[in-house]
């Protein structure tokens, strides 16, 4: 892989950028646009033309139909816009074919433009992917691109699924005003807030009970009920994806509550969820504990203190997954999580264990020895 990341197109897309308005070229898996030379081109547009959305290797050597200058292939070099998908059907896992040469070269993902969980960390070119594609400038704040791109539910979905890279992981601009730093969140904040109110909690159900066994005995069972919320959440809410409404208000809400991440998996500051935004999802939450251990008050609140711990530790889980060196058992589950982002986001929608993926039948299935 390139020093960049730059995006992967199928055959089918470069194909279809095949006019004046927009024309690709290929030379082996290297797409061009070429677009901005048409009018420069000492044969006119059309002989460009022609060749628009194909692969013109064999026309730059053939001296018999036109000799082409270093001038031509330094256009080249700086029309280069991205690389063609490997090997056509090709496994979704490990190395491919080349059809022409049978050298192996690495699989790349069609819809994700990766191959594997290192390409989440190399630096996006903002203007040959905003080129590219037409969705996103890197430069500017994006939630007013989002708002006004005028996108539709299926290219957004495409493209925010493409993971990009912005500088070294460093938040990309929002809002580019007052509201900046009210998008961003640090790790460490979430235990902060989250773990006093929770033990005192805990000292409430104490009270209540006289004795620490039943108290832990209803916390154990929030805990491990979290496990569940947490995967219902991932997939049903965050990744609601093919039932949003196809106009900008779900797309915007989309982006910011979890498109923004699959986007720019690597901001460590957008990587676990505000308080403000967890104090809307604690309410109902209260309420249903409640209702389940009816018969309880004490009881529902030391499972719903299990609930709440069981969000932090998913949270800071979440952000060490992305951002650090973990032990044995935390490297696999790092390895599952971020497939998640560069091969397969469909699938793999736990987070602190893939249990309930393999319950579901939404286990994401890799070969970690070769990505």
């Amino acid at each position: 892989m390139p020093d960049r990341t730059l995006p992967t197109l199928t055959i089918d897309e470069v194909e279809s950028h095949n006019s004046a308005k927009s024309c690709y070229v290929t030379v082996g898996r290297n797409v061009y646009d070429v677009t901005d030379f048409l009018d420069s081109h000492p044969g006119g547009a059309d002989l460009v033309l022609d060749w628009a959305g194909k692969d013109i290797g064999a026309i730059l050597k053939d001296e018999a139909s036109h000799t082409h200058s270093e001038a031509a292939y330094e256009v080249l070099d700086e029309s280069l816009v991205g690389y063609l998908a490997s090997g056509n059907g090709a496994a979704a896992n490990g190395t491919a074919k080349d059809g022409e040469n049978g050298t192996e070269e690495q699989w790349v993902h069609p819809r994700t433009g990766m191959s594997c969980e290192e390409d989440l960390s190399k630096d996006t070119d903002y203007n040959a992917d905003y080129k590219t594609h037409k969705f996103l400038d890197l430069n500017k704040p994006l939630f007013m691109q989002i708002w006004n791109g005028g996108f539709s539910k299926e290219f957004y979905l495409d493209q925010v699924h493409r993971p990009r890279h912005y500088k070294g992981g460093e938040s990309a601009p929002l809002f580019g005003n007052f509201l900046e730093p009210l998008s961003k969140t640090p790790w460490w904040l979430i235990p902060l807030v989250w773990w006093p109110p929770i033990s005192y909690g805990v000292s409430v159900a104490f009270q209540g009970f006289g004795s620490v066994a039943p108290v832990a005995g209803y916390f154990g069972f929030g805990l491990a009920f979290w496990t569940l919320i947490e995967y219902i959440l991932h997939r049903f809410l965050f990744h609601l994806d093919y039932y949003l409404p196809d106009n900008r208000v779900g797309i915007t809400a989309h982006f910011l509550l979890h498109g923004i991440h699959h986007y720019l998996p690597m901001d460590r500051y957008r990587l676990v969820m505000p308080p403000t935004l967890f104090v809307v999802l604690a309410a109902p939450f209260w309420k249903f504990a409640h209702a389940i251990l009816f018969y309880n008050w004490y009881a529902a609140t030391a499972a719903f203190c299990g609930g709440v711990f069981g969000y932090t530790l998913y949270d800071m889980t979440h952000y060490f997954l992305h951002h650090q060196n973990l032990p044995a058992y935390y490297k696999e589950l790092k390895k599952y999580h971020l497939a998640h982002h560069f091969l397969d986001y469909e699938n793999g929608f736990g987070v602190t264990s893939a249990f309930w993926d393999k319950i579901f039948g939404t286990e994401l299935v890799y070969n970690p020895k070769t990505n």
